[in-house]
């Protein structure tokens, strides 16, 4: 008897390092699974949109002039014709104020006031009031707008623009622009050599 040994003989359950699966153990492995799909994670739900931006300072600024201008003072409607603005500086000659309405004084800059607040148009008038005084200019055209897109389509800055001018000595009169001016929503305004107020 020889002294080599004879191989153990191995269960199906032993594995060898080195040997894989037999083609016939891998077909028999997938059959068993079925069918399957690759997992793949859910999507997260789309965001929604945002909402679209308030103006919500121009907004509680234009309701906070309407507010005022539902309380004016007696003086400051006198200048107020109807739904027309019409002032002349007191001592000047009515004569102005009729060249004026009627074209015959020829404007030679413009403001247009649209998309500003309040306090934006504000401070826009007091420049070109003081830009047009520096250029010796004597008839200007402020577009105030019809308020058509205020709150309530109320003319929020055509009441206040009426109210600015009167108060600066520059100004000697102002009236209603032409249709082919702007209308209702500009005024063309006359001015001097006032001493400057803010």
């Amino acid at each position: 008897m020889s002294g080599r040994r004879r191989p153990k003989a191995r269960s199906a359950d032993t594995v060898v390092p080195g040997e894989g699966p037999t083609p016939d153990e891998c077909a028999l492995f997938r059959e068993s699974l079925g069918k399957v799909r690759p997992f793949s994670a859910p999507e997260p739900p789309p965001r929604p949109a945002p909402p679209p931006p308030e103006a919500r300072q121009r907004e509680a600024d234009e309701l906070a002039v309407i507010a005022a201008l539902d309380k004016p003072s007696p003086e400051d409607m006198a200048w107020l014709n109807g739904d027309e603005w019409v002032f002349l500086r007191p001592g000047l000659p009515q004569g102005l104020l009729r060249d004026l309405r009627r074209g015959r004084i020829r404007t030679q800059s413009d403001l247009d006031l649209h998309g500003l607040i309040a306090e934006e148009a504000r401070l826009a008038v007091a420049q070109f009031l003081q830009d047009a005084r520096r250029q010796r200019l004597t008839c200007v055209r402020i577009i105030h707008g019809k308020g058509l897109g205020s709150p309530g389509q109320m003319p929020v800055l055509k009441r206040l623009v009426g109210l600015w001018l009167m108060r600066r000595q520059e100004v000697l009169a102002f009236t209603q622009a032409h249709p082919a001016e702007g209308g209702s929503g500009a005024l063309r305004v006359l001015l001097g050599r006032g001493t400057r107020k803010r």
